[in-house]
């Protein structure tokens, strides 16, 4: 599995069609949708790629060698999309659903799943924040990587790792030379209100536009960063952890399988149900030989020799 196939589908449709178009202004109004939102639809896909897609700055829009590679994948992926909405629902394959809230990235996982096992397939889900619990509890999907906090009655779940918060400020604000702040630092700063991850993108704008500053999780300012602000640590504002959750009564083999994924266990690990249902085999036991495969002969006692 690629690192793009983690991409919705969604997202990859507007970039094959700001790719093909070479003209976000044109892309938007085919899509029937704001040119900004597009624009910040490619910069999330860059930040979260790692990558440039367009060339900085070139006119008209150029691609990238790595936009290229995207476009020829991102093809692939959205006509096999199509393929699966159009061809009928084979209800009796396994397979799992996993979802995902903003600021995860889950390519790594989905990646090993794939290795490992290439015939079950892996639905991967981009699920709101305030949607977490309810996509879990009502079928949805399978497993969820979640942010804490969230309705854990009746489910499992591991903790995977800790995000710091940071201040997202002006790039030009004072604050902006250090490298961690303090809330009393911010005292006389407008805050905005960022409790709703889903909408952090907004209120990330809203700083851009008005000034004042507000703290989100590492990887949602990450998701959201524009060349215009920065975003610094917040040295007492407790962090937030990311965990995987599902069902207790939904733990089937599969999700097993996938817990054991994101734990790191190995293929051959004891733990993994793939591995106690094959069955051992013992080595088989051979009698010793000499090297020219005849038996041994047997020692025979010296004659006594007589005196004469």
């Amino acid at each position: 599995m690629s690192r793009f196939e983690s991409i919705d589908v969604a997202r990859l449709r507007w970039f094959v069609a700001v790719a093909e178009e070479l003209h976000f202004a044109r892309a938007a109004k085919s899509l029937n949708i704001a040119r900004q939102k597009l624009s910040q639809t490619v910069i999330d896909l860059e930040h979260e790629l790692g990558t440039r897609l367009f060339v900085p700055g070139a006119q008209p829009t150029q691609l990238t060698d790595d936009g290229h590679e995207l476009l020829r994948k991102a093809r692939e992926l959205i006509a096999r999309a199509d393929e699966r909405a159009a061809a009928p629902v084979a209800t009796d394959t396994p397979g799992l659903r996993v979802g995902f809230v903003p600021g995860v990235t889950v390519s790594k996982w989905t990646r090993i799943w794939g290795e490992r096992f290439p015939d079950t397939p892996l639905d991967v889900v981009a699920i709101a924040a305030a949607e977490q619990s309810a996509a879990l509890r009502d079928g949805r999907v399978d497993l969820c990587f979640v942010r804490l906090p969230f309705d854990s009655d009746g489910m499992s779940a591991i903790p995977l790792y800790r995000e710091l918060p940071v201040a997202v400020v002006s790039k030009d604000h004072p604050l902006s030379v250090f490298e961690q702040v303090s809330t009393p630092d911010l005292a006389d700063e407008q805050q905005h209100d960022a409790t709703d991850i889903d909408a952090a993108g907004s209120t990330i704008e809203l700083v851009a536009a008005v000034g004042g500053f507000a703290i989100v999780p590492h990887s949602i300012a990450r998701l959201h960063a524009r060349r215009d602000l920065v975003y610094r640590t917040v040295t007492d504002v407790p962090d937030t952890e990311i965990v995987l959750a599902w069902p207790t009564d939904g733990t089937t083999e599969l999700v097993e399988e996938f817990v054991g994924v994101v734990r790191g266990r190995s293929e051959r690990s004891s733990r993994s149900p793939a591995a106690r249902s094959k069955p051992v085999q013992q080595p088989k036991k051979t009698p010793p030989k000499r090297a020219t495969g005849r038996p041994t002969p047997s020692k025979k006692k010296p004659a006594k020799r007589r005196g004469r």
